[in-house]
């Protein structure tokens, strides 16, 4: 039986297929990166801000979520509190020095778009689609703005910088994939796919056309046929590159010297409940 296939998931899967068995068959545990619960810390502000009244919209009000959202953060994956006393650290962050390492990115934001003039059709949209003999799509989108006569927008938000020319195609990946779900759900192609990268200030806009997510469509297609051919082979290897020195995983990495685990029986060819998720 064949699950979902998520953004991040393909994008597991193309950097690394052993990345992608650790992450979603194994399911090992990770440590969250200071960058990573930020990102987080921050999309919770910003989609909260929009159930203000847009005059109450301000830098100074978003800054007054921060604390709300992580303590509900932590709530949610106490593992997070580790970022404040790592271990072996003899000096914890403070909470406030913490939460103010996100308010330059919720500046930027506020040099980029005015919120006051924005009323957002839709927020962490849960969208998925099953292609006909294929994966069933699955992800959340950030926003969706709908215009009257502008079309829909699709909005994701990167804490991190803007790529450089060469990979902003590959960082199109996401909205990519988003814009066919939501076509191939409602029948209504997005005029525009736009990612806004807070790091640096940048957009990064993209207008796709039938021809394009058609294509991109069988890409998908026969990504997933590479995941189910390697599932069935269990050929789960490693795919050194230039991320492996960030990878959670290379205690238990072949090519970076370590042993790899044992493939979970559920997982096994021939197994009675393996799933590619």
């Amino acid at each position: 039986m064949l699950g979902a296939l998520s953004p991040s998931r393909a994008g597991d899967f193309t950097t690394c297929p052993l990345l992608y068995r650790y992450r979603a068959i194994d399911r090992l545990p990770e440590q969250p990166s200071a960058p990573m619960v930020r990102g987080t810390l921050v999309h919770s502000v910003l989609e909260q801000l929009f159930d203000l009244p847009a005059p109450q919209r301000t830098m100074q009000r978003a800054v007054g979520l921060l604390p709300d959202s992580w303590e509900q953060i932590a709530a949610d994956s106490p593992e997070t509190l580790r970022l404040l006393a790592p271990e072996g650290d003899p000096k914890p962050t403070d909470v406030a020095a913490w939460l103010a390492t996100a308010e330059p990115l919720l500046a930027t934001y506020f040099t980029m778009e005015d919120p006051t003039a924005l009323e957002p059709a839709h927020r962490e949209l849960h969208v998925e689609y099953e292609l006909p003999d294929g994966p069933l799509l699955r992800g959340f989108v950030d926003r969706v703005d709908i215009a009257p006569g502008a079309g829909v927008r699709i909005v994701d938000y990167k804490t991190g910088r803007a790529p450089r020319p060469a990979y902003e195609q590959k960082a199109m990946f996401q909205l990519r994939f988003y814009a066919l779900v939501v076509w191939r759900m409602t029948g209504t192609l997005p005029r525009l796919l736009q990612l806004t990268y807070l790091g640096s200030g940048e957009v990064l806009r993209f207008q796709p056309d039938p021809e394009d997510l058609e294509a991109f469509e069988g890409k998908l297609r026969a990504l997933w046929a590479s995941m189910v051919a390697v599932m069935q082979s269990e050929g789960w290897t490693p795919r050194p590159g230039p991320l492996c020195r960030w990878c959670s995983f290379a205690p238990v990495c072949p090519a970076q010297g370590g042993e790899a685990l044992p493939l979970p029986a559920h997982a096994r060819a021939g197994g009675t409940s393996g799933q590619v998720r």
